[in-house]
């Protein structure tokens, strides 16, 4: 595993933008010494690997969320393609079992920046009912537990999961692994298609050590403000 890095930036400002441009606007209103930006599959997709190096060299950490979901030599070298585009954080769905996951491991330690490797849980749009439908037996909750552990058990350094299994995670598996929480929504705000959800200050009393927020941020009428504000309510959970 790869020790955690520092957590004064806590916060993962989601880049859900179908447009380089709107991506680009958007940084300027950030700054990189206090955050981090995540990059999905709408983005990248349109924009592609160019967009993720514009935004790693204007000094953003960058989590490269493209949720890698294949066999293992096609991850493996997905993961090392991804290194090199120097982003700071890459992940795999944990449902593509071990083999994919260690395999993913071992490619990135021949890489001379290596990303933090973390694995996808359940998604946080799933419910109980949800689960079940795929064929998974257990609610939601149980089945991020379990596969949360295989990730563990695979070597990678953390897990994409919903705020409400981070209490369980840190104390079943440790303070050393990462955990990485969407469905953040600060008090009052929509919860849009989330629906495993909790505030700010919660998810990181609970034990998650970086939040991904978006829309609350992307969507304020000053983001800066926002993403302000959002640090002040992190950095109180602390001290409350």
């Amino acid at each position: 595993m790869v020790a955690k890095t520092d957590n004064h930036k806590r916060i993962i400002v989601a880049l859900d933008f179908a447009r380089e441009e709107d991506a680009l606007s958007m940084i300027k209103h950030l700054d990189p010494d206090t955050c981090r930006v995540k990059i999905g599959k709408e983005l990248f997709t349109r924009c592609g690997p160019v967009l993720v190096e514009k935004i790693a060299h204007a000094g953003f950490d960058v989590f490269l969320d493209l949720k890698f979901h294949d066999i293992p030599h096609t991850v493996a070298r997905a993961c090392i393609a991804a290194a090199e585009l120097g982003v700071w954080m890459i992940n795999v769905h944990a449902l593509g079992g071990r083999a994919m996951m260690q395999g993913a491991r071992e490619a990135l330690e021949t890489v001379s920046h290596r990303p933090l490797l973390i694995g996808v849980t359940i998604l946080t749009s799933m419910d109980d009912q949800d689960v079940q439908e795929i064929g998974l037996s257990g609610k939601a909750a149980d089945n991020a537990v379990r596969l949360a552990d295989l990730v563990y058990r695979s070597g990678l350094d953390g897990v994409v999961c919903s705020p409400q299994e981070v209490g369980v995670l840190r104390r079943s598996i440790g303070t050393d692994f990462v955990l990485v929480t969407p469905g953040i929504r600060p008090q009052n705000s929509q919860q849009d298609d989330q629906k495993r959800i909790m505030t700010p200050a919660e998810a990181i009393r609970t034990g998650a050590d970086y939040l991904v927020i978006g829309r609350p941020i992307t969507a304020a009428a000053d983001p800066g403000d926002a993403l302000q504000a959002l640090q002040t309510e992190v950095e109180n959970a602390f001290t409350a």
